[in-house]
């Protein structure tokens, strides 16, 4: 069957992406051969051989590739009777297996070069393929037999010579497909995005020289000296102007290679969106129902890398809400509903995160049926069951295994599927979310980060605070005035386009001062995510910036207020904060009484990472990069708590503590140490040196940081 010719691109990649998924297949079977493995080892390659043969049979019905489809399902077939068992894989399964995996291949690479209307009928090689192997009950024999079994053919009707064969004509096709470009590696790419990050910076540095340049000129026309510096000033006013040209070019230079590269990097979300819709179609139409796919944010390009990551899990969604979410055209009418099901994929990036979501207008999630289906398949005990609120019930979904189909059909049954959608979000480091309402529906929210190039940020001012915000997010800017606020007693509304909406105060949220309304021509920023808006007050809004945005660390990476943090001209760090937080209402912080904490360490990163966390929990904070900055901060200012760091130069924190226990006026300060050494010794140091607390970077990594201070600070009398 030949394939549509727009999607013959995207065919091409699919057979790239299936050479990688079969050869990790392969390596699956051959450990499943191996003597020797444990049952726990055993029943993580039978899950993980399962997700891989379910996302062939999903990618390649999604194309309209029927014959992989049906090649996959029967691997899944001879699968299947295995997964129950702790015992190693007869190789006569593994002959069936490897020998459909060839035809498979041989067949993908076929539709790839545009010769899949000269391939045969897959009936024959589909009943050869069912034929060689053998009876599901035999493998459960087989299989439960072991090594003790009978012994089993070597060959299982596949001669060496048809194998070396298919294996030959598999690696020409590969070596021919090798010719067509450039063969470039990940890293190499990686490390030109690096490069072109680095001379970013150094435009950005060379634009603070030159506005540096300026601020000169302007100082000595102010001195008086006219005559005497106008050839000096003639002189910078010429290299300021030379400087400006440069800096301008190097931008250009800079933002051409960063199209460059993302044009070989990455492609149109539609790419993997748009035969999504066919899929659907073709789906409903095997069920018996009726539904229609829509798509919100197709323009935008992503990662190829991502895309070809995303696009299982993608499958996996739409298949799940097709087959379990939307009702039979009947039921739908009889529920008041529309007879065809309306299912939406809609796809965002703030900054750097990227946010898809996947919902459908069906029956929604019975946690009922979910609860009871998890205790007789095993996944969750009894009693643990009856201590889950619905949230966690519902999350049930996402475990190996779980399945509310009692039958093994062409699109569900096996326990595959949401669990491998959650192992593939979170191994590129993002997170899934399902909400459902009974008889409404299901959303589907996945959240990732995105690591490729620059985004624009938004840099504004509360307090003494910069903080970025992805402009995406920023809908318009606008000055408070008395006759479009309405004030209430506890909560402040802008009327914005016949709408009221909420007003948060970002000084306020980030917990440096005490709520309050916004003040006549304060700004105000009308900001968006996931369908809600706030406007934002505001102290200053300093510019937009072109600037690279880089995932927290894991210590703090799970903060809900930032998204990532960027690096300014001078080298400084911008935490940049997440929009979804600012429009969740349920964040909202009120302070009563500011508690204020002084953070000391060498490191950049760790000053702005402990302020972060601080800042959270309604501290005001300040920073110090020495032992010596921190005792010249604590001469002119009081403290509530310090946080100080272990190792660092010059004076360390059990020196530090030394000279604050020395003075009346800080003895009885709280002091909490943090140190990358989680070592007894290290502890015992610390808190002999008079440190009332003790944390290392794996606690903090924890979430014990905010937890600690709070209970220093009460241990020792503190204002709390």
């Amino acid at each position: 069957m030949p394939v549509d010719p727009m999607l013959q691109g995207l065919v091409t990649g699919f057979a790239v992406e299936a050479q990688e998924v079969i050869q990790k297949v392969t390596m699956d079977l051959l450990e499943l051969e191996r003597e020797g493995l444990d049952s726990g080892a055993l029943a993580k390659l039978y899950v993980r051989l399962g997700r891989h043969l379910h996302t062939l049979k999903g990618s390649a019905s999604s194309l309209g590739l029927q014959d992989l489809g049906d090649i996959a399902h029967k691997l899944e077939d001879a699968l299947a009777p295995l997964k129950a068992t702790t015992q190693k894989m007869p190789r006569s399964v593994v002959d069936v297996l490897l020998h459909g995996l060839d035809l498979f291949m041989l067949r993908a690479q076929a539709h790839a070069d545009g010769r899949g209307d000269s391939l045969p009928d897959p009936a024959a090689a589909l009943a050869q393929l069912v034929a060689d192997g053998p009876a599901p009950e035999s493998v459960g024999a087989q299989a439960a037999a072991g090594s003790n079994g009978a012994a089993e053919p070597e060959t299982n009707g596949v001669s060496e010579d048809a194998g070396a064969q298919e294996l030959s004509a598999q690696l020409d096709a590969q070596a021919e497909s090798a010719d067509t470009g450039w063969r470039v590696s990940v890293r190499q790419v990686t490390a030109l995005m690096r490069e072109v990050e680095r001379l970013r910076e150094v435009r950005l540095r060379v634009e603070e020289r030159g506005r540096e340049l300026d601020r000169v000129v302007t100082v000595l026309a102010k001195q008086g000296l006219l005559a005497e510096t106008a050839e000096a000033r003639t002189l910078l006013s010429g290299t300021s102007r030379s400087l400006r040209t440069d800096g301008e070019e190097t931008s250009d230079i800079v933002d051409a290679l960063e199209e460059g590269l993302k044009a070989i990097t990455t492609r149109p979300v539609r790419t993997i969106l748009d035969p999504l819709q066919r899929m659907v179609r073709d789906l409903s139409r095997q069920l018996g129902k009726e539904a229609r796919l829509s798509v919100v944010g197709s323009e935008l390009s992503l990662d190829r890398r991502l895309l070809e990551k995303l696009q299982g899990a993608l499958v996996h969604l739409l298949r799940n809400a097709v087959d379990h979410g939307l009702e039979l055209p009947s039921e739908r009418e009889k529920a008041g509903k529309h007879h065809e099901g309306a299912l939406t994929l809609r796809v965002e990036q703030q900054g750097n995160l990227l946010f898809l979501e996947c919902a459908d207008d069906g029956a929604g999630i019975d946690v009922t049926r979910v609860r009871k289906v998890a205790e007789s398949r095993g996944v969750i005990a009894s009693d643990e069951a009856e201590r889950l609120n619905e949230n966690q019930l519902r999350d049930l979904i996402f475990r190996p295994g779980f399945s509310t189909r009692s039958d093994v059909t062409d699109t569900s049954g096996r326990g595959v599927g949401l669990d491998a959608v959650r192992a593939s979000v979170e191994g590129l480091q993002g997170r899934i979310e399902v909400n459902s309402t009974p008889g409404q529906g299901t959303r589907f929210v996945m959240t990732l980060p995105v690591d490729l190039g620059s985004s624009p940020v938004l840099v504004v001012r509360a307090l003494e605070q910069l903080v970025g915000l992805p402009m995406l997010a920023v809908e318009a800017t606008q000055l408070a005035r008395a006759d479009s606020l309405r004030l209430g007693k506890r909560k402040a509304h802008l009327e914005y386009q016949g709408q009221l909406l909420p007003v948060v105060d970002l000084g306020a949220r980030l917990g440096l001062r005490a709520l309050a309304p916004p003040a006549e021509g304060q700004p105000l920023l009308i900001v968006q995510s996931g369908g809600k808006r706030v406007a934002l007050g505001v102290d200053a809004v300093v510019g937009d910036r072109d600037l690279v945005i880089r995932p927290l660390p894991s210590e703090v990476r799970d903060v809900p207020a930032w998204q990532g943090a960027a690096t300014l001209s001078r080298g400084e760090l911008l935490l940049i904060c997440r929009p979804d937080w600012l429009v969740t209402e349920s964040g909202q912080t009120q302070v009563t009484a500011q508690r204020r904490a002084l953070v000391v360490d060498d490191s950049l990163t760790a000053r702005a990472l402990h302020r972060a966390m601080l800042e959270a929990g309604g501290f005001s904070v300040h920073l110090a990069a020495s032992g010596a900055r921190a005792l010249d901060r604590l001469a002119t200012d009081t403290y509530d708590v310090v946080i100080c760091d272990l190792d660092m130069e010059e004076m360390d924190g059990t020196q530090l503590i030394a000279r604050l226990r020395e003075k009346r006026e800080t003895a009885s300060l709280p002091v909490i140490l943090v140190s990358a050494h989680d070592s007894a010794a290290a502890r015992e140091r610390g808190l002999a040196a008079g440190a009332d607390g003790y944390l290392s970077k794996r606690e903090c990594a924890a979430g014990r940081l905010l937890a600690e201070v709070l209970d220093v600070m009460s241990r020792r009398g503190a204002r709390a």
